[in-house]
């Protein structure tokens, strides 16, 4: 490897250090991740810093990540050729169950929002889009590992299932036969499992070979999203997953 793609392969590993669980680091915190010397790591936190791809806390020397990729995130998802085809679908949904929708997709171990759609009501969920979430203890998260190989789910469990609820599935036995219900029924629903209070429902958008794209959830107030209503609304988001299938399959045809 060249010492140029080096110190981009360096650079990246960096920024990957940042996470849901560690979004702010210290120089020597990113040393002993990257398991690089500290004089090298200080030479590219100054050039990530400098592309504003880093921001470093002029008080504390901790490191976050800089607005540049935020600027990206935003483009990345302008130009997200699904997001726009799936919006007339998901506004749809809105209208019809009055409650917020997202569209999801599976980064890792967690679901990342792409759309999301505030419901009109006075009380609802604060979702963004770009925001991350635990894929074991949500609706999206768990209509996307049901249709996913047996083994790639065992390699995104093994990330850990702390329980975040008194709800939380955190056993991966108990996991794999939730997964069972979700394929019988073609929707997953989560109560109050990874924060208290709030209840969802999503389906997969699959592909030809039945591997899951993104999925579709209506999330909402536990006391308005009862689980008769879940069952309720599943079905509904399954035919809309499958119609949005449909369409992507006849415009790759």
């Amino acid at each position: 490897m060249s010492e140029p793609i080096r110190a981009v392969d360096r650079a990246l590993d960096i920024l990957l250090c940042f996470t849901r669980q560690t979004p702010r680091l210290s120089m020597t915190q990113i040393a002993d991740q990257v398991g690089m010397n500290k004089s090298t790591v200080h030479r590219l936190l100054g050039t990530l810093e400098k592309k504003r791809f880093l921001q470093r806390d002029p008080d504390t020397g901790v490191y976050q990540l800089g607005i540049r990729l935020l600027q990206m995130a935003y483009l990345t998802l302008e130009h997200n050729d699904l997001r726009q085809q799936v919006a007339p679908f998901l506004k749809k949904l809105c209208e019809q169950h009055l409650e917020t929708i997202t569209l999801s997709v599976l980064d890792g171990a967690d679901v990342v929002f792409l759309d999301v759609l505030e419901s009109p009501q006075r009380v609802k969920l604060a979702a963004s889009t770009g925001q991350r979430l635990p894929a074991y203890a949500t609706a999206a998260g768990k209509a996307h590992l049901a249709y996913l190989p047996e083994e790639r789910v065992i390699k995104i469990l093994e990330h850990g299932m702390p329980r975040l609820t008194t709800q939380t599935i955190h056993s991966s036995q108990a996991f794999f036969k939730e997964m069972a219900q979700v394929r019988k029924l073609g929707f997953a629903i989560s109560e109050q499992e990874y924060e208290e209070g709030i209840n969802a429902v999503a389906a997969p958008i699959l592909d030809a070979g039945a591997l899951p794209i993104a999925a579709i959830t209506v999330t909402g107030p536990a006391y308005r999203l009862l689980r008769d209503r879940m069952h309720a609304i599943g079905p509904t988001i399954v035919a809309v997953a499958r119609e949005i299938t449909q369409g992507l399959d006849m415009q790759k045809g």
